[in-house]
């Protein structure tokens, strides 16, 4: 048995960041906990450049990136874990999914025009 839910650390200063954190939040009991938040534990578990990405914090393990947001979907709907854990056997599907994971990143400010929430960093 987990002690915590994971834990999704986001950009909160970023509108299609939260969007994506509140719908996490919104579908399971992931926990939402933004860069400005971050208690001292936490931070201790990032990479070093951990503002260039989500992550997800599990109580034995951290995912970054595409692989945090992967492992979220997973959790908040058990339904796609084994699609996942098939996708993650398929030669190329990792790359591809960090690939995908980056340009979303890359391009929050556009997406962001699409969907997003009021960032709490600026409240």
């Amino acid at each position: 048995m987990t002690e915590h839910p994971p834990r999704l650390v986001f950009d909160d200063d970023c509108g299609f960041c939260t969007w994506c954190a509140h719908f996490a939040e919104r579908h399971g009991d992931v926990e939402i906990v933004g860069f400005s938040e971050l208690s001292p534990d936490q931070l201790a578990r990032l990479p070093a450049d951990y503002e260039r990405s989500a992550h997800l914090l599990t109580d034995d393990a951290v995912y970054s990136a595409g692989a945090a947001i992967e492992h979220t979907l997973a959790h908040d709907f058990p339904v796609l874990a084994p699609v996942f854990g098939a996708l993650r056997e398929v030669p190329g599907y990792v790359e591809l999914r960090e690939h995908l994971y980056r340009w979303g990143a890359d391009n929050r400010d556009l997406l962001g025009k699409i969907v997003r929430d009021e960032p709490p960093a600026r409240q």
